[in-house]
């Protein structure tokens, strides 16, 4: 996979030539509605030929490894499929071989170097007798090279048939699913949740659930709720034991607390209720995990951050997600979601507290579209980025990339005169999260949220990670 930036001037067609890529599986990745139309800035994925291939109406896996001389086995193993029978137009297989051509000048060393494989692997791959000895013209099955192995979270607030259909298209993805939200009460008993359906996608795509915990009332964290339970150890054992019941019965897999604007004096109690509930899961197999604000030091000052210990959560729990995303908040200024620069420093503090390969660093799937000039107390509306494309096309406007922040950005002004700036994610500047996440060697990723249609995403993941599935 390539990401190629639009020039002035550029067309699919002559882009597609460019790479000697097929048109049509440039369109299908990138879920392009008008092909004729592409923005001066605007990021694509470009697949690679005998590397990687797009799924097109009719394909099955069977057809596909035929095509390619590969097993549905290798094919499947590849790309994390759980049911051949379940493949999505529009979704990029990596392929487990490629075809090489020996060159003049070429030896097994030097194709193995550039491919970033051993000798030993092509060997392998062509029962090759010996290995000093290669020919030109030979076309030798090349193995896909190594991907760093982590773990992928997402949240979904999506309880609808349509947010399930979204886990069975995506599920590969997905190490962990934490449908949003199961609230606690103020009796220990915890509000219901209509997820019988994203759950039955989970376990149809090996993906693990996880039962999210929050202090949400009335559209809001609640410091007195979350005060209300951490200050009682009798109310921490009914919630305990109603959490257990909800868990084996619906088949969750563990919990995920996201406990928010809690109280500074609290932050002892709620490490003592995670040890307290690790007691009690961790004899029955079950994980615990906690959603953590973005800090940059120990004694950061807030309400958001002052209670969330991140030394005792790294050692209490098995992972945290760190929410290291709403830089570029609703009610605040333009800004980028993420800026990466933003985004490390979180993560240099974090890392000297909390164990690497207990961090899921948050990744935001959506952006957000301000009136400007900005006015305290205006509320952006938040896009996906599939939309945000769009609006640019719409308006006729350059996509603009901030180096600093490694995001990408616009302004336009609508039919009313009214000007605008919209900040979002594209291809490029998830590269730039997921090689954070590869070079801080952290645990994985976590998204905040399914339900924005981001088509790029996935085939930028496929190509860096290789997912864990449990």
């Amino acid at each position: 996979m390539r990401i190629h930036v639009v020039k002035q001037g550029e067309s699919l067609w002559k882009i597609a030539r460019f790479y000697g890529s097929d048109i049509n599986q440039i369109i299908l990745v990138n879920q392009l509605t008008n092909p004729n139309v592409v923005a001066i800035g605007q990021a694509l994925v470009i697949p690679e030929p005998n590397k990687e291939y797009v799924i097109q109406q009719g394909d099955t896996l069977w057809s596909i490894a035929q095509r390619y001389g590969v097993t549905t086995g290798a094919l499947a193993e590849m790309n994390n499929i759980a049911d051949p029978s379940l493949l999505y137009i529009g979704e990029m297989l990596l392929l487990p071989y490629f075809t090489y051509t020996v060159q003049s000048g070429d030896s097994l060393w030097s194709i193995a170097n550039q491919n970033g494989v051993t000798v030993n692997q092509i060997v392998q791959a062509n029962n090759i007798s010996d290995a000093s000895r290669i020919y030109v013209g030979t076309p030798l099955r090349i193995p896909a090279a190594s991907r760093p192995v982590k773990e992928i979270n997402t949240y979904t607030t999506q309880t609808t048939p349509q947010g399930a259909q979204e886990v069975m298209a995506l599920g590969e993805n997905f190490t962990y699913l934490s449908p949003f939200t199961y609230a606690i009460k103020s009796d220990g008993t915890l509000t219901d949740m209509q997820d019988r359906g994203l759950l039955d996608a989970a376990e149809a795509q090996n993906i693990a659930p996880l039962l999210v915990v929050t202090n949400f009332q009335n559209n809001s964290f609640d410091s007195d709720l979350a005060a209300t339970l951490f200050r009682n150890p009798g109310l921490q054992d009914t919630l305990i034991t109603n959490l257990l019941e909800i868990i084996q019965a619906k088949g969750y897999k563990g919990v995920n607390f996201d406990f928010e604007y809690v109280y500074p004096e609290d932050r002892e109690n709620y490490n003592d209720f995670l040890r307290k509930v690790v007691n009690r899961f961790k004899p029955e197999g079950l994980l615990v995990s906690t959603a953590l604000a973005p800090k940059i030091t120990a004694d950061q000052q807030g309400l958001l951050y002052e209670a969330h210990d991140y030394e005792a959560h790294g050692d209490i729990v098995d992972f945290v997600v760190i929410m290291t995303y709403e830089w570029g908040w609703a009610g605040g200024e333009p800004w980028a979601i993420a800026p990466i620069n933003k985004v490390r420093e979180v993560l240099d503090y974090a890392v000297t507290v909390i164990p690497r390969d207990k961090i899921l660093m948050g990744i935001p799937l959506y952006g957000r579209d301000w009136k400007i000039p900005w006015v305290d107390g205006t509320i952006a509306r938040t896009v996906s980025p599939q939309e945000a494309v769009a609006l640019a096309t719409r308006y006729g406007v350059p996509i603009q990339w901030n180096e600093e922040y490694q995001s990408p950005y616009f302004r336009y002004t609508d039919e009313s005169g009214q000007q605008h700036e919209v900040w979002f994610e594209d291809a490029r500047s998830v590269q730039a999260k997921y090689d954070t996440i590869v070079q801080y060697g952290l645990r994985g990723g976590s998204y905040w949220v399914l339900g924005s249609p981001f088509p790029q995403n996935w085939p930028v993941l496929q190509t860096n990670i290789k997912v864990r599935k449990l």
